[in-house]
């Protein structure tokens, strides 16, 4: 799958650019909705990743894109529901994860990418 961060703050998937942080869900694309890690915030100084989201749990393999510097933090109820599905994560900069999908076919892609910090 060819995905790539254009931009502080950009990420295109396929050819379609998108301005702010998406989830790939066996190669369906859409806007991340961080409003259930919101509340996390203050603990964080940044909107974490947290299992209260709706997460891509679709795969064997959750890709997670902690942004341009890698900053995104992931809240530990990630790890333990991974742990609960048999789902390994793969935590990386969103860059480093977007050439990790390079090589994969979009069916198989399970991925949150942050766009920013």
């Amino acid at each position: 799958m060819r995905v790539r961060l254009v931009a502080f703050g950009e990420i295109e998937v396929e050819g379609e650019r998108y301005p702010y942080d998406v989830v790939i869900d066996a190669g369906r694309v859409r806007k991340r909705k961080k409003g259930p890690s919101k509340a996390f915030r203050g603990a964080y100084g940044h909107t974490p990743v947290t299992a209260a989201e709706d997460l891509p749990w679709g795969g064997r393999l959750l890709l997670i894109g902690t942004g341009a510097d890698g900053a995104l933090p992931i809240d530990p109820s990630v790890r333990e529901e991974a742990t609960r599905r048999g789902v390994t994560i793969e935590a990386a900069p969103t860059e480093e994860i977007c050439e990790r999908l390079a090589g994969l076919p979009a069916k198989q892609v399970h991925a949150v990418l942050h766009a920013t910090c």
